[in-house]
């Protein structure tokens, strides 16, 4: 792997490329850089490489992902247009460089617009798929169309730029995150009247911290960009919000017809591991296999002619679970027709008596989208899934474990950083090391990247690899960061040990949490006593007359000393006659509790705290999950006394 010295110049970098290259090069990187941010973040390539992976064979996206890793000359994790040059002349010499060429510019339907990268004095164009935001238009319009607080926005036209103008408000966007995940946002907290810059900056605050929290990745976007509209950072959020509602049940413990979908000889352990888009694969081809058609590779090139969708349609429709739901019988005459694209209109005529013709054009079938046709199935799995949940062929329910609230709050926390890959599954997906090795670098514990074992593995040898690497991450939660890792070891990630992998990720969300009270205390460590105190000091100095002694403290289960302490830093933002409290020698029950926990917790997302607890957590006093709270309270208060 070629190593590139920092003092090279970017005259260096482009000796070997002539002009008309490197203006190709510099619209491609444009384009991977989604935020304009001058530079490509992991998740950047990561969204890339996703979309590539469904016409790209798997090893070739990991030869290019490590490329691009090596190509990262200072590991900071952010790779400019100078190395990105360097990391294409290196793609060059291999045998996958025009495919990766056609990866960047495959999609038809891109707009561009102008901008200015804020890190360059050049002039920068940004696109964006039309697809896309006529996909995204229709589903919003479909989904909020009987909301009373949005009947001001909608029905948006998909044949302008209302979606981006739409945005401004933050209504739409809180909206559509509780669509993806019910109770995120208290809605009683969304500002919907007398509408300031002010009021609508709240809910565009309130509705990223809360995306956030739901695990999408919301680095370099902020209020501003989104009041705005600027189209590459609205659709990629949005697409973010969508997929996250998309997948929530494509999951074995939240739906076990899944089970049906097992091969022959293979364990439940490995069907359970797969990633939601792998489990929507082997869904159409269980159907296709049942249907005794062909089956499908991918969600682009195999699903072009619509063959797979109207076998798919058919299987679907006639395997409804509810005997009083009247079943539809397909019209099949559609695959005699030799016009793919009148082939994919009748196609898609089908899927709309099932109520499914969303996301999808015939456009959009016949070039392959491969992005918009995985929101199509995973639309069409959650409508008509048609899967018998009595095969389960003697495996006992209790192996069936939903996610715990601890490990979805975790795995939000590791999402909404932007590692790479997205974790699907806390344990599966750390099990090589590499994510948890992402997490120190991110809060700033220094990682020898030379050290560490990228993917692809052997088969042979490549379960040591991922070992090696999981036995580093553990020396630098021990020797480097000072975490309690005692009985920790790196067979215990390796093996996905809950136990031990909860333990460290704990100390690695708990450091990210006071890093930021450290740099603007001068660096001091920060305790739990000195949070304390300060939760206190400043109810005190406000003349409020609740205190805590502690994090365990049972007053907290009524969320009073949250609620009474964002009152203190950000005065006016409590509503009281929202706030329950118990009568004089009485208690509140748990309704009242819990609904003081959502509002105390999207309150202060509201006023900037980016806070992942959630609402049992307050009711339930966890410790743990109750210092991060209090602590980015603390630290949202100390940034902006600094500003």
């Amino acid at each position: 792997m070629k190593v590139h010295k920092p003092e090279a110049t970017m005259e260096n970098y482009i000796t070997q490329i002539c002009r008309e290259d490197l203006e190709e090069l510099r619209e491609a990187f444009n384009k991977i850089d989604i935020d304009n941010s001058g530079y490509v973040s992991d998740f950047e390539l990561q969204e890339l490489f996703r979309e590539a992976s469904y016409s790209l064979p798997g090893y070739k996206v990991r030869e290019i992902m490590e490329t691009f890793i090596a190509g990262d000359t200072n590991k900071d994790e952010k790779i400019t247009f100078e190395e990105f040059v360097s990391i294409y002349q290196e793609l060059k010499s291999k045998d996958f460089s025009e495919t990766f060429k056609k990866t960047v510019t495959r999609r038809d339907g891109i707009r561009s617009f102008g901008g200015l990268s804020g890190n360059s004095s050049e002039g920068t164009q940004h696109s964006y798929s039309d697809e896309e935001k006529v996909a995204f238009v229709n589903w919003i319009n479909k989904a909020l169309a009987n909301d009373p607080d949005c009947q001001h926005l909608l029905p948006m036209n998909p044949d302008d730029e209302s979606l981006f103008t739409s945005i401004h408000d933050g209504i739409l966007l809180c909206k559509m995150i509780n669509l993806s995940q019910p109770d995120t946002i208290d809605e009683r907290v969304i500002n919907t009247k007398k509408l300031t810059t002010f009021r609508m900056r709240e809910n565009l605050v309130l509705a990223l911290n809360s995306a956030s929290a739901i695990g999408c990745t919301v680095v370099s976007i902020d209020a501003h960009d989104l009041m705005a509209g600027k189209p590459h950072l609205v659709l990629g959020l949005l697409w973010q919000i969508i997929k996250v509602g998309l997948f929530a049940d494509i999951e074995i413990s939240r739906n076990e017809g899944l089970i049906c979908l097992l091969k022959e000889g293979e364990h439940l352990d490995h069907l359970m591991s797969l990633s939601p888009e792998e489990l929507l694969l082997r869904w159409v081809n269980y159907h296709l296999c049942n249907a005794g058609t062909d089956t499908i590779r991918n969600f682009s090139e195999d699903i072009k002619d619509s063959r797979a969708y109207f076998y798919l349609l058919d299987q679907i429709s006639d395997k409804g679970e509810d005997d009083f739901k009247m079943h539809v019988k397909i019209d099949m005459r559609g695959l005699n027709v030799s016009d793919l694209d009148e082939r994919a209109e009748l196609m898609l005529q089908q899927a709309a008596r099932l109520d499914c013709r969303q996301f999808v054009s015939p456009h959009d079938v016949t070039s392959g989208n491969s992005k918009l046709n995985l929101a199509f199935v995973a639309n069409l799995f959650n409508m008509h899934p048609a899967l018998q949940k009595t095969q389960t062929d003697g495996i006992k329910d209790a192996h069936i474990e939903g996610e715990s609230r601890e490990e979805k709050t975790f795995r939000n926390w590791i999402n909404s950083l932007g590692v790479s890959p997205h974790v699907n599954h806390l344990y599966w997906d750390l099990c090589d090391g590499l994510v948890i090795l992402q997490l120190f670098q991110k809060v700033n514990v220094p990682v020898n990247w030379k050290k560490v074992n990228n993917s692809p593995y052997s088969v042979l040898g490549g379960n040591m690899r991922k070992l090696e690497n999981c036995n580093y991450a553990v020396e630098l939660g021990r020797d480097v960061a000072h975490f309690s890792l005692v009985g920790i070891g790196g067979e215990n990630l390796n093996e996905g040990s809950s136990m031990h992998t909860l333990a460290l990720l704990w100390q690695l969300m708990r450091r990210d949490t006071v890093l930021v009270l450290s740099d603007l205390g001068d660096g001091e460590k920060v305790g739990d006593q000195i949070i304390l105190n300060w939760v206190n000091t400043t109810l005190g100095k406000n003349h409020k007359d609740v205190q805590i002694s502690n994090f365990k403290d049972k007053l907290i289960s009524s969320s009073l000393p949250v609620i009474t302490l964002i009152d203190a830093i950000a005065p006016g933002t409590v509503k009281w006659d929202m706030v329950k409290k118990a009568e004089k020698g009485t208690r509140l029950n748990n309704e009242d509790k819990l609904n003081n926990a959502k509002y105390a917790i999207s309150l202060a997302r509201k006023i900037g705290a980016r806070i992942y607890s959630l609402p049992d957590d307050l009711v339930e006093v966890n410790p743990k999950m109750v210092m991060t709270l209090f602590a980015c309270l603390m630290g949202h208060d100390l940034k902006k006394a600094n500003r």
